[in-house]
């Protein structure tokens, strides 16, 4: 335990490797025997793209980070209903945003992301700020769900603007590794929402000494701020940084990102994925929402989209939030370096999932997917078990589950949406299953936030005829884990038709 808790001390260090070996294997994994040339190329794409939607979910999270750190500014009722409604309003933003970024391309759609993030990431600063400070008395729920949804509406375009580039730039015996390396991206991310995000937090707490950055933080953020004569944390801060850096990265990705291989000089490249022989088409936006209603094959893919929302932040968020209040003696490590752990653990399931479907699967999405799932509803039990009597093994389940859900996210927002709908509906298909998976990050937020425990004196001891427990948190993404388990059954044998005759030719 010792060497473990020496090791996660090196945070810095070991993201710094996560990231090394996840750039190591994209060079190494070429399977159609691309020109050096083109893999660097596609490398400079995808990074400063990749890096770009890493820091928004930086300035997603830090919502979660912030609740702490408010204290009883902002209940855990007001925080599930302010992240449920964001959440919402994400995933129906995919209805008008997937269609639009399928017409202007993926680097104008994350280019408005970075830049709409960044405004709402601000203005959220400036409400803590105000609120902290008590130079305005609002209503916490209406005002930073007002924000926030802002905030997740602009965010929703980060998603299926670096899924769209992909897709023409991978092809589909590829692309396993790529959703590897999608759900790398948001596991580092997590990592500098929460891990960066409570260190900011720290280094903005009032009365406090450090280094020169310490020193720096203190005075930008928080050197002369007083209420009734007494210096205030900062917490306004964990909101303006994250603002800042996704702005530094937009300006990289104007520079480097191009849409298209042909844009870069290359030949055109067939990914083999559903629009191979359709390019031609036009696509109405009308056309472009029948790819995912009108197909049972997609809306399937979009269920177990949902129920891997319900996993990763059912622990993502309330682990973090049950740690605070629920000591756990032994494992603080867990709380200490969530978001670090996240990352590792989340790496580890995209390139599970990834890996799997591409070598053992002939890029079928739905086995690794199934596996993933039967792992979720035998340690979402076990949590149930020994939710209070066993620290270490309690933090240790929960940081599965979130490998499992990131895993299954990378393979079916990332991936499977991609292979089924094609390019020309790339952004429209991805961005309704990524849809499905916050509507699923918005159920549970709402349930759970009024199933577990409340706070205050005023605080009800019932949701729905149920006696709020901490028990019903785990016990409550049981049934979700069967479901994606039952859906992946039924899709394990499917591919694109062009991914079938791709995988004939090369076999004959």
């Amino acid at each position: 335990m010792e060497l473990l808790k020496s090791v996660l001390s090196h945070d810095k260090t070991l993201v710094g490797l996560c990231l090394a070996a996840v750039v190591f294997l994209y060079f190494r994994n070429n399977p159609l025997g691309h020109s050096r040339w083109f893999m660097f190329r596609r490398f400079i794409n995808w990074f400063p793209l990749g890096m770009t939607y890493s820091f928004l979910y930086m300035g997603r999270y830090n919502l979660n980070v912030s609740k702490n750190a408010l204290g009883t500014l902002m209940t855990k009722e007001q925080f599930s209903v302010i992240f449920g409604i964001g959440t919402l309003v994400y995933g129906c933003s995919f209805l008008l945003n997937g269609p639009l970024v399928d017409k202007i391309g993926g680097k104008k759609g994350m280019l408005i992301a970075g830049l709409g993030s960044s405004i709402a990431n601000i203005l959220l600063g400036v409400l803590t700020y105000l609120t902290v400070t008590g130079k305005v008395h609002v209503n916490i729920v209406v005002a930073y769900s007002t924000l926030y949804a802002i905030n997740m509406y602009f965010q929703s375009y980060g998603a299926v603007s670096i899924i769209k580039v992909k897709a023409y730039w991978f092809h589909v015996r590829e692309r396993g590794v790529f959703g590897a390396i999608f759900g790398a991206l948001i596991s580092i991310g997590v990592y500098f929402a929460f891990d960066w995000g409570q260190t900011i937090v720290a280094l903005t707490k009032a009365g406090t000494s450090g280094g020169w950055f310490h020193d720096l933080l203190q005075t930008v953020f928080a050197s002369s701020v007083k209420v009734d004569g007494k210096l205030v944390d900062a917490t306004w801060a964990v909101f303006f940084i994250p603002s800042a850096i996704i702005l530094c990265w937009l300006l990289i990705d104007l520079w480097l990102i191009k849409d298209l291989p042909e844009e870069a000089g290359f030949a055109y490249f067939d990914t083999a994925d559903a629009s191979s022989g359709q390019m031609h088409v036009e696509l109405t936006t009308l056309d472009l929402l029948k790819k995912v209603f009108a197909s049972k094959l997609m809306l399937l893919i979009a269920l177990v989209g949902l129920t891997s929302g319900i996993f990763r932040n059912g622990i993502q968020n309330w682990y973090f939030i049950f740690a605070a209040e629920v000591k756990q003696p032994g494992a603080e490590f867990y709380k200490d370096h969530w978001g670090l752990l996240l990352c590792i653990f989340g790496i580890v399931g995209g390139f599970f999932g990834g890996w799997v479907s591409d070598h053992l699967y002939q890029s079928r999405r739905a086995p690794p997917a199934a596996i993933l799932s039967g792992l979720v509803i035998i340690l979402t039990a076990l949590m149930a078990v020994w939710l209070f009597s066993a620290p270490l093994f309690l933090g240790l389940c929960c940081v599965l589950v979130v490998m499992a859900s990131v895993g299954l996210t990378s393979l079916m927002s990332g991936t499977a949406a991609t292979d089924f709908g094609g390019r020309k509906a790339t952004a429209t298909c991805s961005g309704i299953v990524d849809g499905c998976t916050y509507l699923g990050s918005a159920i549970q937020s709402f349930f759970i936030g009024g199933l577990v425990p409340g706070e205050g004196a005023g605080a009800s001891t019932t949701f729905l005829g149920l006696t709020r427990d901490w028990h019903w948190w785990p016990l409550f993404m049981i049934p979700f884990a069967i479901l994606g388990l039952g859906v992946t059954i039924r899709l394990w044998h499917q591919l694109p038709a062009a991914t079938k005759k791709y995988i004939a030719e090369r076999e004959s």
